[in-house]
């Protein structure tokens, strides 16, 4: 299987800026509350399946390379996006 080197402290703080709670991006990217706090507390640099890779840029709506460190994290991707809802809490 194929894996991405993940930027984590970039997920958590795009997720707070956007205020999504771990539940609700753990629904929107098909993940467990458990594997989202995971990969929040890993060490900065973590290797993950791509397929997990790209349903959290999915869930975030921001490019897959902001969340491996090639690009920057823009203004957009700290501001509260249009919600998706994930069935339980819309």
């Amino acid at each position: 299987m194929a894996t991405l080197t993940l930027n984590t402290t970039r997920i958590k703080k795009i997720r707070k800026a956007r205020k999504i709670g771990r539940p609700k991006l753990a629904k929107l990217a098909g993940l467990t509350e458990r594997q989202v706090t995971k990969l929040e507390i890993a060490a900065r640099e973590t290797p993950v399946e791509h397929a997990t890779a790209m349903r959290l840029s999915l869930a975030l709506d921001v490019p897959l390379p902001t969340l491996t460190g090639e690009f920057e994290i823009s203004e957009d991707d700290l501001t509260q996006a249009t919600p998706k809802s994930c069935g339980c809490c819309s």
